[in-house]
C-alpha cells in the first residue's frame, strides 16, 4: 500500500539536503529543538525555546506530541503547512528527501544512565530526529539529532526497528503552493484514514510473522483506536502489555487510555494511568492525569477528577484538554 506509483521518477542513490543551523536540545526538548532546526530550513527565525514556551512551558515535561508540533507550525509559522502520518517506510522518506523535504520522525531511544528513575529503569525513551539525507550505497540515513549531534548516520534496519514503536510516524512541512507535490509523493498515505489503514495492515502482517511482536500489537491497538474500534483495540493492547512493554510507553502514546475508557474498563484505566503519571525525576505526566481524572469521573468521584485535572494544568499551564474536562464539573 505504500509502494511508489509508476509515475514517480527513479530515486537517486544519494541525497543530502542543505543543513540547518544545528541546535542542541535543552532539558526534555528534543521536539522543539528538532522543529526549530526544520523551520529554519523554511526561513523561520527563532530557537527551540520560542517553540517550547507555547507547546511545552514546563521544562520537565518529557512529551510533545506530533499534533502539538503541527499546532505550533500552523499558528506561529502560518506561511507554512504541515501534516503527520503513520505507516512510513524508507522508500517514502527517500522520495520526500529527493524532492527537498526534510522529515521529522519520532522513534525509540535510550536514556543516559544518569537520567534513570531508580535501579530498575529500562532507560527506554522517545526521541525526535530530523532526517536530511540518505545513501543507498551504504544503506544509511542522515539525521540531525538534537541530543547526540549533527549528521548522525543510522543504518536503514536500525532506523526501522527504532521507528516501529511509534507506528512509523513522520511529519512533513511544506509551502502551501507545494501541497500537490507532497500529495503525489505520499500517494494514498495523504488520506489520513488510509494511512491508518495502511499502518494497521503493516502491524497485522508483523504479528503474522511473529505473534509475540509487542510493538506490532501496540500499533494494532493504536490504529484501531483511530477508527473507534475500542473493544478490539483494548484486546490488542492487552496482548502487548502481557508480552511486556517499556516502562515509559504510555507516557508518549495514549491510545490505551482511549481504549480502556471507551471499553468501560475503568479499574484497569485507573491502574494504568496511576502507573504512568507517577513522577519521573519530579515530573508528572499530564496526559495520564487527565485520563485518571476521567476514570474517577466515570466512577462518580468528581472531587478526585477535579483534583487530577487541576494538577494536569499545574504541570502543563494552558493544557486545553484539562480545561475542557474541568468544564464538565464547573
Amino acid at each position: 500500500t505504500t509502494q511508489p506509483t509508476a509515475t514517480l521518477p527513479p530515486l537517486p542513490a544519494q541525497v543530502s539536503l542543505p543543513l540547518p543551523k544545528y541546535e542542541v536540545q535543552g532539558i526534555n526538548n528534543c521536539g522543539p529543538a528538532t522543529l526549530a532546526m526544520t523551520l529554519r530550513m523554511y526561513g523561520w527565525e527563532g530557537d527551540q525555546y520560542d517553540i517550547a514556551r507555547i507547546i511545552k512551558p514546563i521544562d520537565k515535561d518529557r512529551n510533545v506530541n506530533p499534533d502539538e508540533l503541527r499546532y505550533y507550525i500552523l499558528n506561529e509559522a502560518g506561511w507554512l503547512r504541515a501534516e503527520f502520518r503513520v505507516a512510513g517506510d524508507i522508500t517514502l522518506l527517500k522520495r520526500l528527501l529527493a524532492s527537498n523535504y526534510p522529515v521529522i520522525v519520532e522513534e525509540a531511544s535510550t536514556l543516559n544512565p544518569q537520567d534513570a528513575n531508580g535501579p530498575n529503569d529500562d532507560l527506554w525513551d522517545a526521541h525526535y530526529l530530523l532526517i536530511t539525507g540518505y545513501d543507498d550505497t551504504t544503506e544509511v540515513l542522515t539525521a540531525q539529532d538534537p541530543l547526540r549531534g549533527p549528521d548522525k548516520k543510522i543504518p536503514y534496519d536500525q532506523f526501522m526497528a527504532d521507528w516501529k514503536p511509534f507506528n512509523y510516524v513522520y511529519m512533513v512541512i511544506y509551502f502551501p503552493q507545494d501541497e500537490e507535490e507532497v500529495k503525489s509523493i505520499l500517494g494514498n498515505n495523504w488520506d489520513a484514514d488510509q494511512s491508518r489503514q495502511n499502518a494497521l495492515a503493516i502491524a497485522q502482517d508483523a504479528i503474522t510473522s511473529d505473534p509475540n511482536d509487542k510493538f506490532a500489537w501496540f500499533n494494532i491497538g493504536s490504529n484501531l483506536v483511530y477508527f473507534d474500534r475500542y473493544q478490539e483495540a483494548a484486546q490488542a493492547y492487552d496482548k502487548a502489555f502481557t508480552i511486556g512493554l517499556p516502562q515509559r510507553m504510555t507516557r508518549y502514546q495514549f491510545g490505551p487510555f482511549f481504549a480502556y475508557y471507551n471499553n468501560d474498563q475503568i479499574d484497569y484505566l485507573l491502574k494504568l494511568t496511576e502507573n504512568t503519571y507517577k513522577p519521573i525525576n519530579g515530573y508528572y505526566a499530564e496526559e495520564a492525569l487527565l485520563w485518571h481524572g476521567y476514570g474517577l469521573y466515570r466512577k462518580g468521584d468528581y472531587e478526585g477528577a477535579l483534583t487530577d485535572w487541576n494538577k494536569a494544568l499545574e504541570v502543563h499551564p494552558g493544557y486545553h484538554d484539562a480545561e475542557i474536562a474541568i468544564g464538565l464539573i464547573q
